[in-house]
């Protein structure tokens, strides 16, 4: 008799059924279902982790004052010389702890690998690790210092509470000047400087010494032949000086009558493309502790050639100007001054203020609006606003100046004038007639306490406003005048707080506010 298939079925479904739906298959499902889901991460993470040509994301990460960028770049050990987590753990044989029995299988093997690898490979992993822990004793320097600034600004007397055998920082010129004083003994104790030593002079190494752009020439030459703040370890430096001047492309590239300066920014890119190639610094920052120097009215423009230069890098710039992309977090403003002979001899100092009978004076050239608008309001109209395109032939200027007891500033085409640094060399107080300048020194120096800023638009006010100051307040101005002269003065033999100094202090502060990490460690 043939058996009942039907009911062998129903049977076999009633077992299976019961099987399926019984705990036995919950707890088989517990078990099997973990350890497929760890075979799949072995197999896909595994190879991964051990191996040593890994190109890892390096994370270029630079903050400034409370903001931040980050820039991603993809590269090899070799190429970087920026030790990655993961690298470094296979070089000390440590793991990172999750699938334990799997890593130690391939550190085992990766063991076995270091012991037939190329030596030179284990030492460049050695110098990588080198670099990322002389750069983070960098930053920890940085990081106490800005904390013994921010200590020091907490004392708000007019006076500096530090010692000092050559001058002691007092009285409101100084925002705050215990805090300048402790910031500029800090700055001489730790602050270094490499400068590039690739191009060739006269566009490299080299500036004007004997003109309108002084200031640029005088300070390429103290840092090529001074040791004041250099030093020739890239690995120490803080900062790091991109040796061109502007005035010397302009004088040997530019074509006079030609609309364009494609062969000034050429030769900036070109040189920013050696030293990033060469040296490791430009690409750990995207040159946001590189810093250029311009006292030509095209040193913004050229900058922008080069975008990260512009937007990252430390513009120290005599055409501080806000409009024009200029900005005073990270960029340093730079006094203009006009030194025909190279020299200051004879251009310090003035008479006192009773015998100084005129009351505001301006002697230049018409270009720009708001001189077109000063000489509008003011030419041969008052005597006591003595305002002049050129001056008559047997009229000294200097002598003008020594004259006045107020020096009008205006801008020209350009923002900066060497105006404000020749009024205050005549002790005449300066007055600022601008938009959009950032004054030398300000986030130093408070110019409220010794020069008068007029706006555009009170330009036909000029006299109201010069004589609605009291005669004691206007003492005050020309006494703070003479003080603050030694931090504009350019002397043949440095001396400390002039000119240079100040200028190197700029560059100093805007370091202080960007904190430079090589890559981010891991949580």
């Amino acid at each position: 008799m043939r058996p009942n298939n039907n009911n062998n079925k129903l049977q076999y479904n009633s077992r299976s059924f019961s099987f399926w739906s019984s705990s036995s298959f919950f707890v088989l499902l517990l078990v099997i279902l973990p350890l497929i889901v760890i075979s799949v991460f072995v197999f896909a993470l595994g190879p991964n982790i051990a191996s040593p040509t890994l190109s890892p994301l390096l994370q270029w990460q630079v903050r400034f004052s409370g903001y931040s960028f980050s820039s991603l770049a993809s590269s090899s050990v070799l190429e970087s010389s920026t030790p990655p987590a993961s690298s470094s753990n296979i070089v000390n044989g440590s793991s990172s702890g999750f699938f334990v029995a799997n890593e130690s299988i391939q550190l085992v093997q990766e063991q076995e690998k270091l012991k037939h690898s190329n030596e030179s490979d284990e030492e460049v992993r050695t110098e990588a690790v080198k670099k990322y822990n002389k750069l983070e004793r960098v930053e920890a320097s940085l990081v106490r210092a800005r904390s013994s600034i921010r200590e020091a600004a907490l004392v708000r007397n007019l006076t500096s509470v530090h010692q000092d055998p050559d001058y002691v920082p007092r009285g409101p010129i100084y925002r705050n000047a215990n805090a300048f004083h402790r910031s500029y003994l800090l700055m001489e104790k730790l602050f270094k400087i490499y400068v590039y030593e690739e191009g060739e002079p006269p566009m490299f190494h080299d500036g004007p010494c004997k003109s309108i752009y002084s200031t640029e020439g005088r300070f390429i030459h103290e840092m090529e032949r001074s040791n004041m703040y250099k030093t020739k370890d890239p690995e120490k430096a803080l900062v790091y000086f991109l040796p061109f001047s502007v005035v010397m492309m302009v004088e040997h590239l530019y074509v006079p009558g030609a609309h364009e300066i494609n062969a000034i920014g050429r030769s900036i890119v070109d040189y920013i493309s050696i030293i990033s190639h060469k040296y490791p610094f430009w690409n750990r920052s995207l040159g946001a502790d590189h810093f250029m120097l311009s006292c030509h009215d095209w040193g913004p423009r050229s900058s922008s050639s080069v975008p990260h230069l512009f937007r990252n890098s430390i513009r120290v710039l005599c055409n501080a100007n806000t409009s024009e992309g200029f900005n005073p977090v990270k960029d340093a403003s730079l006094p203009e001054i006009n030194l025909l002979t190279g020299e200051v001899t004879g251009l310090i100092g003035g008479p006192s203020p009773s015998r100084r009978s005129i009351l505001a004076f301006f002697a230049g050239r018409l270009h720009g609006h708001i001189r077109h608008l000063l000489l509008d309001n003011w030419k041969n109209k008052d005597q006591d606003v003595q305002v002049y395109d050129k001056l008559p032939n047997n009229v000294s200027y200097n002598s003008m100046l020594r004259k006045s007891k107020f020096c009008l500033c205006p801008s020209g085409y350009e923002v900066a004038s060497p105006r404000v640094v020749e009024a205050i060399y005549s002790e005449c107080v300066p007055v600022l007639i601008s938009d959009s300048y950032v004054p030398p020194f300000s986030d130093v120096l408070n110019w409220n306490a010794f020069s008068v800023q007029i706006d555009v638009k009170d330009i036909p006010k000029i006299k109201e406003i010069l004589t609605g100051i009291s005669q004691r307040q206007y003492l005050r101005m020309h006494r703070r005048v003479k003080q603050v002269q030694r931090h504009f003065v350019a002397n043949q033999s440095l001396k400390r707080f002039d000119v240079f100094h100040m200028t190197v202090h700029s560059v100093w502060l805007r370091r202080l506010n960007i904190h430079i990490r090589d890559f981010e460690r891991p949580s």
